[in-house]
């Protein structure tokens, strides 16, 4: 008995899994609705965000160690607090039921999704996919109209000044 209770005791010296400062969030993902966000909230957000609410389990050792790396590896995999906008992954992931994940929705049961939340946070993600590429070709349009703009140089034959009747020995020098 005493092996087992010194393990567990030794393992909470380990520090892995115990940092739990959420990074500052930069922004936000532009869900189309209150409740489609309430919905990424509860399915997304512990692992998709700067936003982690993390459980108490989260600081006792190995679980901590477990939550840490699911944490790492989502934020890794998209991060909406870090401006990611992998909208179309994320959708399908939902739809192809790898996410939430399993050992995730266990212990979250407001994760666990219904088939018309799943369509409702997939047909978000879709949308939101769509504007964030509209975005992204607008942009593209404006950088490449202000590369044409910039190659395009004034008409200026003669940058001299000369034959413009000004100046010495021009024909249009006025009286002199």
């Amino acid at each position: 008995m005493a092996v087992p209770v010194g393990g567990f005791l030794g393992a909470q010296l380990v520090p892995y899994g115990r940092d739990h400062d959420n990074p500052p969030v930069r922004t936000s993902a532009p869900w189309p609705s209150a409740e489609v966000e309430e919905l990424a909230v509860a399915a997304c957000y512990d692992c998709h965000t700067n936003e982690t609410d993390w459980p108490w389990y989260s600081n006792v050792a190995p679980m901590s160690w477990l939550v840490q790396r699911d944490v790492d590896r989502g934020r890794d995999e998209l991060n909406w607090s870090e401006g990611d906008d992998d909208f179309h992954d994320a959708a399908e992931a939902i739809e192809n039921g790898d996410m939430p994940p399993t050992q995730y929705t266990l212990n979250h049961p407001e994760a666990r999704l219904s088939r018309d939340a799943k369509d409702a946070l997939i047909a978000a993600l879709e949308a939101m996919d769509e504007g964030a590429e509209a975005e992204e070709e607008a942009a593209e349009e404006a950088e490449e109209a202000a590369e044409d703009a910039d190659e395009q140089e004034p008409e200026d034959d003669d940058s001299s000044g000369r034959g413009r009747g000004r100046g010495r020995g021009g024909s249009n020098s006025g009286p002199g």
